[in-house]
């Protein structure tokens, strides 16, 4: 057979990553969720397993996920327009839902303008090739995510380099030593880093960019990803805009698919700007749009989250992450402090990392393991995601359970 021999080629390529360690392996199955009556946080089944299990690596940080008023406005809108586009968003795809969810972000965001996609991977893949000239240099965090990364590698500027993690200076640095090659610069980071939960001084960064905006014929302009922050902290849960106190990040990439609890992701920025990638944008010209009813459901999380109510759930938020960070403290661990509900435990070995998670889902707890290659030797974690929906019962719970832990 024509694939006898590949085979045996990628089988030696999965041997590989298995041997070093970065195979991530049969995923678990989620066959049900069960809303528990006491108030405390949903359990999960999974296939194969007896138990119900606690997530403590969710991205739902608010838990509108399971929220009924979004299903129901899912299914609602299920109903009037159907279930899914049936076409790119030029060619008969955009529904009323797609429009008035991009007119709310951009408000919701104090920009101009909007444009969904499929994902915020797709956001961030889908700009960068097109803002991107033949003498532009990128400029990127070295713990960027990787939806950053290949999309640089899609743009293919005339140069790119990597900046130190969250070194402005070195930003800076950079942004000096270019000012001769290049017409334009764009600088990337992320808001919230996933691994870690830290985000960049956004107020010293664009000082520090409008400083050098001068020396290039096209200027610079910042791109941020916050996929982790919006919903997740932030007073009102604007991010990290709304927690730095800078409003002033040219492009905002974010999703729809963890504190809104849905689907999709999104760019804010300038009305001229989203005009143009509506027209050299492939990953929005030639791929579907999220379905009128995850708009719908958007607009509902987004409507929540924007409201009173919102501001308690974020404060209630707030507080979970600050008794578990504190939790985690008091019974001897290390963890990287911060406001944000990503909650690293810093192991700091491989094997215990691994035997520590093995060892919490034995005990119907799901977390997830950062170990080395993915990280280097000696910054090995367990990152734990705090949630709107955990109560103190439910990370007395996973504390009792870390603390026994030998």
């Amino acid at each position: 057979m024509p694939l006898d021999r590949m085979e045996e080629t990628i089988q030696k390529k999965l041997d590989k990553l298995e041997e070093e360690g970065t195979l991530k392996g049969e995923e678990l199955v989620i066959t049900g969720i069960e809303k528990t009556e006491d108030g405390r946080a949903p359990r999960y089944r999974l296939e194969g397993e007896t138990g119900s299990f606690l997530k403590m690596n969710s991205n739902s940080y608010l838990g509108l996920h399971l929220n009924d008023e979004v299903i129901e406005a899912e299914e609602k809108s299920s109903s009037k327009y159907g279930s899914g586009p049936g076409a790119v968003r030029f060619i008969h795809g955009t529904y009323k839902p797609h429009v008035k969810l991009e007119k709310k972000l951009a408000d919701f965001h104090d920009k101009e303008s909007c444009v969904i996609y499929s994902s915020a991977y797709a956001t961030m893949t889908g700009i960068l090739r097109p803002l991107t000239s033949s003498e532009t240099l990128i400029l990127s965090d070295e713990l960027n995510h990787n939806c950053i990364i290949n999309g640089i590698r899609m743009a293919k500027p005339k140069g790119k380099d990597i900046y130190s993690h969250l070194d402005n200076d070195d930003l800076e640095k950079k942004l000096k030593g270019a000012t001769d090659e290049y017409e334009r610069v764009i600088v990337v980071t992320d808001g919230v880093f996933s691994m870690r939960g830290d985000y960049p001084d956004l107020p010293d960064l664009v000082s520090r960019v409008k400083k050098y905006n001068s020396e290039f014929e096209d200027g610079i302009f910042t791109v941020m990803d916050d996929s982790h922050g919006v919903g997740a902290y932030g007073e009102t849960g604007r991010g990290t805009t709304e927690v730095t106190g800078e409003d002033g990040i040219d492009l905002i990439v974010s999703t729809m698919g963890k504190a809104l609890g849905v689907n999709g992701g999104y760019v804010v920025t300038k009305e001229t700007i989203t005009q143009y990638l509506r027209e050299t944008s492939p990953f929005y010209i030639y791929s579907n749009p999220i379905t009128a009813p995850e708009a719908d459901a958007a607009i509902k999380s987004l409507e929540i989250l924007d409201s009173e109510r919102g501001i308690s759930m974020l404060e209630h938020l707030s507080e979970m992450t600050n008794y578990f960070e504190d939790g985690l403290k008091d019974i001897g661990h290390e963890v990287i402090e911060g406001p944000h509900p990503v909650v690293p435990l810093m192991i700091r070995d491989t094997k215990k990392t691994r035997d520590m998670v093995d060892y919490l889902k034995e005990n119907e707890v799901l977390a997830t393991a950062i170990v080395y290659p993915v990280v280097p030797q000696g910054d090995e974690s367990i990152r734990f995601q705090i949630s709107a929906d955990h109560t103190k019962e439910d990370l007395d719970y996973v504390l009792e359970k870390i603390d026994q832990f030998e």
